[in-house]
């Protein structure tokens, strides 16, 4: 085994950081490990104690019987061991026994303390939660930033300072149909696993949300329903603790178009982001007042705005907000770190959170998302609008054709052709007017078709005597994704493909 990592700041034997003084003792009696918090209660560095026998050192404590030694239900008894200096020093022991799947490294962690050994218990189990929050934190961050085409992101986390415990802080980013993209922060009021447990299930929760390609302020009353429902479902036997620290949880949901260059957001409770225009004026927006999750709030409102390509977002959670004061502060702290960093979309991350980290309290972290707004150029998309008429749909099939060829998807032509046609087909047969097939070229190709009716469709298997009912199964056949998202306006039927190797647009 190695050092126990920690560290002792005080008289006491344990601290928030480190845990309590601890030392492990193999099965041959050796001290295998040595943590600092047990150094500086007794004196002895690592180097000088690690594979000497502790029945030498101390021989009141039984090393070959650690039941003679306490467990966490059995207090332990009191012993005086001696500090490297040769003065006495009164303690309560405990010890655990561990195993290992390395014959002959068993051995058992004892803990030593100058306070109550349950403090000390409670300490060490502290200590042992921290560890794990962090590494489930560490297991839920996404290692890089999704592919995308509609915006330049930079994300980060900055963890409370000194590393002592594991807040709520969250960012994220969710590619979604169209060519837009998702921008997540929220805020969840607990730490350590309780956080960690309500990171996973809000995080869970939203991406889920994110594919029925819901309106932000949609996504929030679902959202804040499932908080509701978390809340309610305490006290039965199946419900997680930890899952009432959802409530009062703030969130703010953004969809950024880069073909329309609007950004639709919604907040529960959460502060809106600096926004920074291409000729560098920063402003803080106002978004409707909506109470965070859980609360009650009946209805969410949005914003809707235009964004000049090259915008610069600024998006954070709570710690921000509580270290800058106000919205002037944060819009000035945006407009510091773009004249400092240029066009650089990380250089100004790194600004800020440079600027940041020495005025954050010590409890808080920080999810932050620098965003830089990108536009899809005209020649990439290409729109018809299409008469209710059943003829209409050959002459669909000789534009997209055209088109394709004028993108240089030749390779495309057969599968592109079909998913246009059927779903045209389906708008005229099964929809009504306005009807319009748009093709974009981005990372992948994609084809939707958009009507004024809110009818959902369904996918089936056709048996072999039906004379229709093939159209979607053919789309999901041939797309790589697909589905429908709906507006106010009516739905829009989508099927992405990937794109040949040779074909893929020039990325700046």
């Amino acid at each position: 085994m190695g050092t126990l990592r920690g560290a002792s700041s005080s008289g006491r034997a344990s601290d928030s950081s480190g845990g309590p003084a601890a030392f492990v003792v193999d099965a041959r009696g050796l001290v295998s490990a040595w943590s600092p918090a047990a150094e500086h209660l007794l004196g002895f560095e690592t180097a000088e104690i690690v594979g000497r026998p502790v029945a030498e050192l101390w021989p009141v404590i039984p090393w070959d019987a650690p039941q003679q030694l306490s467990s966490a239900a059995v207090p332990g008894p009191n012993a005086v061991l001696t500090h490297r200096q040769g003065h006495p020093v009164p303690v309560t022991l405990a010890a655990y026994p561990v195993t290992s799947v390395v014959p002959g490294s068993e051995g058992t962690v004892v803990l030593v303390t100058a306070v109550s050994l349950p403090t000390a218990v409670q300490d060490w189990l502290c200590h042992r939660e921290r560890i794990a929050a962090g590494v489930l934190r560490s297991r839920l961050e996404p290692a890089d930033v999704p592919d995308q085409s509609a915006t330049w992101v930079t994300r980060s986390y900055v963890p409370a300072r000194g590393g002592t415990s594991v807040n709520g802080s969250w960012a994220d980013v969710i590619p979604v149909s169209g060519a837009r993209v998702a921008l997540v922060v929220s805020d969840v009021p607990a730490s350590g696993m309780q956080a960690t447990v309500c990171i996973g299930l809000i995080g869970a929760s939203v991406r889920a949300l994110a594919e029925l390609d819901l309106a932000p302020e949609e996504v929030l009353a679902r959202l804040d329903d499932i908080v509701s429902r978390f809340a309610v479902c305490q006290g039965s036997k199946w419900s997680l603790s930890a899952v009432e620290r959802l409530v009062g949880a703030t969130y703010l949901y953004a969809v950024y178009d880069p073909i329309t260059r609007r950004c639709v957001m919604a907040s529960a409770g959460h502060p809106p982001p600096a926004i920074a225009d291409p000729d560098g004026s920063v402003h803080v927006p106002e978004l409707p007042c909506n109470r965070p999750l859980g609360m009650g709030e009946p209805v969410f409102e949005s914003l809707d705005l235009e964004l000049a390509e090259g915008s610069t977002l600024l998006f954070y959670t709570g710690a921000l907000a509580r270290a800058c004061g106000t919205d002037d502060a944060v819009a000035g702290l945006l407009s510091r770190a773009l004249r400092q960093s240029g066009s650089s979309v990380k250089d100004a991350w790194r600004v800020t959170v440079d600027t940041l980290t020495p005025l954050l309290a010590a409890e808080d972290d920080l999810a932050l998302l620098v965003v830089r707004t990108r536009a899809l150029s005209a020649d990439r998309v290409v729109t018809w609008k299409l008469p209710a008429d059943p003829a209409a749909v050959a002459g669909i099939r000789s534009l997209v054709l055209r088109q394709l060829d004028q993108w240089g998807l030749g390779s495309l032509d057969f599968t592109t052709e079909l998913i246009a046609s059927e779903l045209v087909t389906n708008a005229v047969r099964y929809g009504r007017e306005p009807i319009q097939l748009r093709l974009i070229y981005d990372r992948i190709l994609i084809c939707e078709v958009s009507d004024g009716s809110s009818t959902s469709p369904h996918i089936r298997r056709a048996s072999a005597t039906d004379e229709g009912g093939r159209g979607l199964f053919l789309v999901a056949d041939c797309a790589q994704r697909w589905g429908v998202r709906y507006t106010d306006q009516g739905k829009t039927i989508w099927a992405e493909q990937e794109l040949p190797a040779d074909a893929a647009p020039e990325r700046p």
